[in-house]
């Protein structure tokens, strides 16, 4: 036990890593070392898919920001525009024949090409029916009943699309790229009394790196200069400037907006916050949601029974129809394939979903994949952490209370026994800020097991801890001290009760605002875990509006907790946590959620939703983010089968031309993407 006013009513958590700890003791926490337990339900997740079909092509059609992506298909429709002007309107005796097959092929060639090598590479691997055989099938099939201009067109028009979904995918993935933009590619270290520009990979911990105005962090450390001003916002979406001063943490990737600092290296580059923000982002899309699983494993089923019914509808009327033309019945099952390409549905399912973590991370907001925007828009319980959660996990003296003593000299005898511990409170009470700052020296200070610290300070006999300290040596004090719910430090000095300062931890600004949000997006239990005791516990959850709490729990007891709230098959549970012990209760939630400004390692690594701005206000964000994007990829779904249904069957009854096939399958792609795109232009705070 280190020497400190220990064993108060109740201690404060340790900083960061070992938050919300039961420390009644301090000599013996109930510390769960941090298992980085990875989650052991599935949510389906993608990455066992190894999407290994060809439904799962990216789409990815070049950079829709280079001109030279675009030329294949304007190539094609200059082609195809000039020989359907030589067809209509210039008619010219030479434009009959093979000079008009060729002068199609040639204009098919640019956007057909690549088609033709996508099915070849899926008949290579077994992939008979894809939509780019549906789409080869149908430009065959129209090239060999003589209708050349439909046959391009299919083709031309597919590509435009292409595209459009190109284009679309990129822009949802825009807030991921300007989150890799951040990584920081030089970083100028202290070496040989010189600062040399090297990469952040090669420095190593406890170098020291200078960062001038206007440079991003390359990595984490420890402010060594007296203080400066950061835009954090490509780390956590806040676009207020966060001032860090001397001896706190800098993350890499914010940007030193006031003067020349000097850092020194706390991590790695591999191991920064940074790096491990792009690898969670980087990953996000190998973890697919149910719904796009779900419509891959349809195309899989759906593009084959589409080329049969297709070729039934060449075949069938044979036998039933009187008077059968087969160049008729041919055209119409062409149509019936392009209608049918599943392309729209494809594309638009992911696109939702990358829309969805796009704009999450745009808010400060990290889902590692697909698949938890869709338990989080189911979730109906939430279950918190109290310490760096819910409140700051900073503590600080709230209240100060002397008798027949000035404040000022009581806090600077105070101050002077606290200095020679490292406790938590004893640090809370060192930081307050007196008028007369001037110190003074504490001698002889020992320890009192489980009560607290005695010292000389000043000549005078001081006494710092809790209650039982004051018993212990006989001390009379104002009995109403043991009904104060906060933890407090009292004060006897040569042998008389003086005073006790009242410690608190902040209840962070947001925490009611965000018990409301929950509760008005579909959360009908908010539940508060938490070491401190119980009647903090009550007090905290009281004041901000959570509808139950529990107090005094060691971390296998929030574990309890949340396996019993789990036997409820109607809960969907999310854990919100930021410390080591919470790392097991984030494994066992439905949706893991971590406050990655301050947490731990191994909440964020284990959580499957991480906060970046360490604001519980997002979690309400996180929730809106996952609706709207579970009713746009809805939407897409029904958008798409109800129109390829409606055109399926006047193709089919003879009512729809190839030219209405192509764009309504083209106008349906589009519209699904727009619809797609609709949640980058959302706001949810």
């Amino acid at each position: 036990m280190s020497a400190s006013c220990c064993d108060h009513d109740e201690k404060p958590k340790a900083p960061a890593t070992t938050k919300d700890h039961t420390d009644h003791d301090h000599d013996h926490k109930g510390h769960a070392h941090g298992h980085d337990t990875h989650k052991g339900h599935n949510h389906d997740e993608g990455h066992n898919d190894h999407d290994d079909d060809h439904a799962d092509h990216d789409h990815d059609h070049g950079d829709p920001s280079s001109f030279r992506t675009y030329v294949p298909a304007i190539t094609s429709l200059l082609l195809l525009l000039m020989g359907i002007g030589f067809d209509h309107f210039f008619k010219s005796s030479f434009f009959t024949g093979w000079v008009r097959f060729v002068w199609y092929a040639l204009s098919y060639m640019p956007v057909g090409w690549p088609v033709i090598k996508e099915t070849l590479e899926g008949f290579k691997s077994k992939q008979f029916f894809t939509e780019f055989s549906l789409m080869a099938l149908a430009m065959l099939g129209a090239f060999s009943i003589g209708e050349y201009p439909e046959g391009v067109a299919v083709m031309l028009f597919y590509a435009v699309g292409e595209l459009f979904q190109s284009a679309a995918v990129n822009r949802a993935k825009g807030n991921i790229k300007a989150l890799l933009d951040v990584r920081p590619h030089t970083a100028a270290v202290l070496r040989e009394g010189t600062y040399q520009t090297v990469a952040p990979e090669s420095v190593d911990i406890g170098e020291t790196i200078q960062i001038r105005s206007g440079e991003k962090a390359p990595l984490d450390g420890e402010m060594l200069s007296n203080g400066s001003s950061f835009n954090t916002s490509a780390l956590t979406g806040e676009s207020k400037p966060k001032n860090i001063n001397q001896g706190e943490t800098v993350l890499a990737g914010m940007v030193n907006l006031d003067k020349v600092i000097e850092l020194k290296v706390s991590r790695k580059f591999a191991d920064s916050s940074l790096a491990r923000i792009l690898d969670l982002v980087q990953n996000a899309s190998s973890r697919k949601a149910k719904t796009e699983l779900m419509i891959r494993r349809f195309a899989q089923v759906y593009t084959p029974i589409v080329f049969f019914l297709a070729m039934a509808l060449v075949v069938l009327p044979y036998v039933i129809v009187e008077h059968y033309v087969f160049r008729e019945w041919l055209y119409r099952a062409l149509v019936f394939l392009v209608i049918s390409c599943p392309c729209a549905l494809v594309i638009s399912i992911p696109l939702g979903y990358f829309g969805g973590i796009g704009a999450a991370s745009r808010n400060g907001i990290l889902f590692k994949g697909g698949n938890y925007l869709d338990v989080m828009a189911k979730v109906n319980t939430v279950v918190m952490d109290k310490t760096g959660t819910l409140t700051e996990g900073v503590f600080e003296v709230q209240d100060v209370q002397t008798t027949g003593m000035d404040k000022t000299e009581f806090m600077r005898t105070l101050i002077a026994l606290e200095q020679k511990s490292t406790h938590p409170i004893a640090k809370a009470v060192t930081q307050f800020v007196i008028d007369n700052p001037q110190a003074l020296e504490a001698t002889d200070v020992e320890e009192i097991s489980g009560h607290g610290l005695k010292g000389t300070v000043n000549g005078a006999t001081v006494l710092a801890g809790n209650t039982k300290l004051l018993r212990k040596f006989d001390i009379a004090y104002d009995a109403t001290i043991d009904s104060i719910v906060e933890t407090i430090v009292v004060v006897a000095i040569n042998g008389a009760y003086t005073g006790h300062v009242t410690i608190a931890d902040q209840i962070k600004t947001d925490a009611q605002a965000a018990v409301k949000a929950m509760h008005d997006n579909g959360v009908n239990q908010t539940i508060m875990l938490s070491g401190d005791k119980s009647a903090i516990t009550q007090k905290v959850a009281q004041s901000i509006g959570i509808d139950t709490a529990y107090g005094d729990l060691l971390p296998e007891d929030k574990v309890a907790h949340v396996e019993k709230i789990k036997t409820d098959p109607s809960k969907v549970v999310a854990f919100v946590g930021d410390g080591v012990n919470d790392a097991p209760v984030l494994a066992l939630s439905d949706v893991g959620i971590a406050m990655g400004g301050m947490g731990s390692d191994a909440a964020i690594e284990t959580a499957d939703v991480v906060i970046q701005t360490d604001q519980p206000s997002k979690i309400a964000t996180a929730i809106k983010i996952s609706k709207a994007t579970k009713h746009i990829v809805w939407q897409n779904i029904g958008l798409a089968f109800s129109v390829k249904a409606i055109v399926l069957l006047l193709g089919a009854g003879g009512l729809a031309t190839m030219w209405e096939a192509v764009f309504a399958d083209v106008g349906v792609a589009l519209l699904a993407i727009l619809n797609a795109m609709r949640i980058q232009r959302m706001t949810f705070d």
